[in-house]
């Protein structure tokens, strides 16, 4: 059989909607708000062919440098090689998702800043506010003195019909 190389080519499980999202596009998927700065996923999104980016993009994370009216203009690292090379790619609203990757940083900074705050009022060091990586599990011994070891042997295989 031929071999396509289109486009589209390989993407039958890539592009399909989900169980039970089939057919019209919702309409909070247009009237969400985009500026320029934000982060967004790219989905392409199958009932709507028009603007879809290509495969490769599928599932990366950029940020939106223009913002038109039926467009994002999106920057998006791509690896060639070695190096990163920064692709600019212009899609539709309908295949692009706001992405939570800053979610957690975002309520972290709210939490540090109210925290800086409270600490201002109160006249105490903000030094220990940040984050401290975890250590490692202090060590211990096991005593055998009530705990005898079990010897533990497989299961002979049985034929069950």
């Amino acid at each position: 059989m031929p071999h396509s190389f289109g486009k589209r080519a390989r993407t039958r499980h890539l592009f399909a909607r989900n169980f039970r999202e089939h057919g019209m596009i919702r309409l909070s998927t247009f009237m969400t708000t985009y500026k320029v700065g934000d982060y967004v996923d790219i989905k392409a999104n199958a009932a709507c062919q028009k603007g879809m980016p290509y495969r490769f993009y599928h599932g990366k994370t950029g940020v939106v440098f223009n913002v038109s009216p039926r467009a994002l203009g999106v920057v998006v690292n791509k690896q060639v090689g070695n190096r990163f090379i920064e692709k600019r790619i212009n899609i539709r609203i309908e295949h692009v998702v706001p992405s939570k990757c800053r979610d957690g940083f975002l309520a972290r900074a709210r939490a540090n800043t109210k925290a800086a705050a409270e600490a201002k009022n109160t006249g105490v060091q903000t030094g220990s506010m940040k984050r401290q990586p975890i250590l490692p599990a202090l060590g211990h011994f096991v005593s055998t003195k009530n705990n005898e070891p079990v010897m533990i042997s497989p299961v002979p295989y049985e034929i069950l019909i």
